[in-house]
């Protein structure tokens, strides 16, 4: 089979709407978590929540770069992903080396253009307005994936994953087995969300799991979530055509596992976690010693940090509390179906640098749960331990875990 690594990276987030801003604030240990306000049909832009803040992006304005058609057309978490695929796009220089029939496009996406429909429906139940002719290719989940094709003219496998906060982590996954396999020769995937609408804020405000204050995860006085927006979008291909034409390589994809809990819709599986990271581990022909670092799926809330963490102890043994730890959605949020993309952006710039980024915003790591939170500054990596995991552990059960190794 093909190996598969990552020659080109996009992003749009709440830290940074360049990847080379995003590692800035990567490593730097600067959120982008701050005020809500300003939310589209909710009352004085204020959704009326317990919580006071999210991982909004700030600095998008499509006009920059979109057409009025396309902008007509999409959603912001449409817009997010074909600049986020440009980018990925132009920095490999995938499109001039492959041809369009054999580069997939897979993408993760969970709520959709959540925004546009949520207008639309005010406007019918207020008004009994008619709803905007473009509202169904506004708010259909797989509308991403198409405008990528449509942009980048690419005519291979096309498709969106939706699996909640799993779902750009299954998309990346099974790109990086198409690769693999031979079914096509390269793939742009990843993931991409704009979910923060005044219905969305609401709804998670009914759970009781979002932050009063902001996400801490692994910290003994964690209290919730926060939530967040944006895409990360990579363009992958085989080693053999990326070493051909001098392509950079940031991180070689190796292992993918994926599982579900099958027992309960929201509370977490230590057996279906764990599950997923030996799946990934097996698939990556790798051992648990090889693995010097670990981006947790890590939401800050008491039910899955403690899961989590009785995961990796069941996955690991008893080289688990030495495996160094962190969670970035402590700096951009929970984007929900694109938080594993973010995520793997994370630790691919986290390989690529040998520096493993800190978790944000912990007071003092929760010390029974037996394992190695890095806090205050990054820490540099073991390269005696190539291998990299990022978790995806969703609502429904459904687990997705990726195995990244340092290309050197």
């Amino acid at each position: 089979m093909n190996r598969v690594v990552i020659t080109g990276l996009g992003c749009i987030s709440p830290i940074g709407s360049t990847v080379s801003a995003f590692r800035d604030s990567l490593f730097s240990g600067t959120t982008g978590i701050s005020k809500i306000s300003g939310v589209l049909d909710a009352p004085d832009g204020n959704p009326g929540v317990r919580y006071t803040q999210a991982a909004t992006i700030s600095d998008f304005d499509p006009t920059q770069h979109l057409d009025s058609g396309v902008i007509a057309a999409s959603n912001r978490n449409t817009q997010f992903a074909i600049v986020a695929a440009r980018q990925a796009a132009q920095q490999s220089n995938l499109l001039k080396h492959h041809q369009p029939g054999d580069i997939a496009i897979v993408m993760g996406c969970a709520c959709g253009g959540r925004s546009s429909e949520e207008h639309e429906v005010k406007g019918l139940y207020t008004r009994d307005a008619r709803a905007h002719p473009l509202t169904i290719i506004r708010t259909m989940s797989s509308a991403g994936a198409s405008q990528i094709s449509i942009d980048l003219k690419i005519t291979g496998p096309t498709f969106d994953i939706s699996t909640a906060c799993a779902s750009a982590t299954h998309a990346m996954g099974l790109a990086f087995h198409m690769v693999r396999a031979g079914m096509v020769t390269a793939a742009i995937t990843g993931g991409h969300e704009a979910p923060l609408s005044f219905g969305f804020y609401r709804a998670w405000d009914s759970m009781r799991v979002v932050s009063p204050t902001s996400c801490r995860p692994f910290s003994a006085d964690r209290d919730g979530m926060t939530l967040g927006e944006g895409a990360a979008i990579f363009a992958i291909e085989t080693l053999e055509s990326a070493q051909a034409r001098n392509a950079p390589i940031f991180a070689e994809l190796v292992g993918f596992g994926m599982s579900a809990d099958a027992s309960h819709i929201t509370n977490p599986s230590v057996d279906g976690a764990a599950t997923a990271m030996r799946k990934a581990l097996a698939d990556a022909n790798a051992s648990p010693t090889e693995v010097g670092y670990i981006n947790a799926h890590g939401t800050g809330t008491q039910a899955n940090d403690s899961t989590e963490s009785a995961a990796i102890q069941q996955v690991f043994g008893p080289h688990a509390p030495n495996i160094p730890i962190s969670s970035t959605k402590s700096l951009h949020g929970h984007a929900i179906g694109a938080s594993g993309a973010l995520e793997a952006l994370a630790t691919v710039l986290a390989l690529e640098a040998q520096r493993l980024p800190q978790t944000a915003g912990v007071t003092t790591p929760d010390a029974t749960l037996n394992v190695d939170i890095i806090i205050n500054e990054p820490r540099p990596a073991d390269p005696a331990r190539p291998v990299a995991i990022s978790n995806s552990l969703a609502f429904g059960g459904l687990n997705a875990v990726i195995a990244l190794r340092h290309f050197r």
